[in-house]
């Protein structure tokens, strides 16, 4: 029931100057966000795929007003290919965007967010590795699709994500898995009302089960978004069914949650990849991880009263 609550309170400009300002917000946020600039994750980056992991990185900001900000946006993302190509980790290290931070709700916003985005999937593409758009609110998905399709032209490794709480997605997923993309399922993280969403929990997993069956039966790459085991269990003996090979398909978490567990499946063979996000404002992602699961909240309000 918190969930609702937490994710309004992550659009308050008030709640932001709040929760911003408390003296044990750093220490908490360091848990989901290791870093700031390209500099510090870099190290990061290099104790993760030395263990057997592989990421997807996310330069976290959201709320672009202006052409200027979308710029710097896609300029953040080249600064960090650049170092990527440096350190010569071809797929072991990708990329997720949101098309918001590239313009997408701007004036002409969906003609600007593909401007901005193509060059950053040519750079990954020049040193190897791919990009995948995130998804946002239902309102932004026809066009994050769009953009997708349009980028898988010439970029067929562009990968997507679809949510299944989201009554379109079975159809989504349908079409995705019929054309050999890359699809992230994750269950949702944003505030929708009961015309468009799944509400309950044990309806939202119920068709997150559906939509992996989908995606696993298909002919695309299924990306596991999920820390739940018992959904984990299930994609694993899905992929079995659908005779998948390891390499086949992958697991993805974020990092700072169930770090035991990357590492745990990446040791039996599997492909695990840590969505790794950093950058300066940190506020609607951090505020988001405290949505989706009560231990990051109680981890949070721990922290806090604990430090007075």
């Amino acid at each position: 029931m918190l969930g609702p609550v937490i994710l309004a309170a992550s659009r308050s400009d008030r709640m932001r100057r709040l929760i911003s300002a408390a003296p044990v917000t750093k220490q908490v946020v360091d848990r989901f966000i290791p870093g700031e600039t390209v500099d510090a994750v870099v190290p990061i980056i290099e104790d993760l795929t030395g263990r057997g992991l592989e990421l997807t990185m996310d330069v976290v900001g959201e709320d672009i007003t202006t052409p200027e900000q979308a710029t710097a946006a896609r300029d953040a993302y080249l600064r960090l290919i650049e170092r990527l190509g440096n350190l010569e980790l071809g797929t072991r290290a990708e990329m997720s965007i949101k098309l918001s931070m590239f313009g997408q709700a701007l004036e002409n916003g969906h003609e600007l967010a593909l401007a901005n985005v193509r060059p950053v999937v040519e750079a990954a593409a020049a040193i190897g590795t791919t990009v995948t758009l995130d998804a946002e609110d239902h309102t932004t998905l026809d066009s994050m699709f769009a953009i997708h399709e349009e980028l898988r032209k010439d970029f067929p490794q562009t990968g997507c994500v679809i949510q299944a709480y989201l009554y379109r997605t079975e159809e989504d997923a349908r079409r995705l898995a019929a054309s050999g993309s890359r699809v992230r399922i994750v269950k949702g993280a944003y505030k929708e009302p009961a015309s468009v969403a799944y509400q309950q929990k044990a309806e939202i997993d119920k068709a997150y089960v559906r939509v992996m069956r989908t995606l696993m039966e298909g002919e695309g790459y299924p990306m596991i978004g999920s820390h739940d085991p018992r959904l984990i269990s299930i994609a694993q003996e899905l992929a079995r069914r659908s005779g998948r090979k390891l390499d086949e398909y992958e697991f993805q978490m974020l990092y700072g949650i169930r770090s035991d567990e990357h590492l745990r499946l990446a040791a039996e063979g599997h492909r695990m990849r840590v969505y790794t996000a950093y950058g300066t404002d940190w506020y609607g992602y951090f505020m988001r991880r405290l949505a989706e699961k009560p231990a990051n909240l109680r981890f949070f309000v721990r922290s806090m009263v604990s430090k007075g």
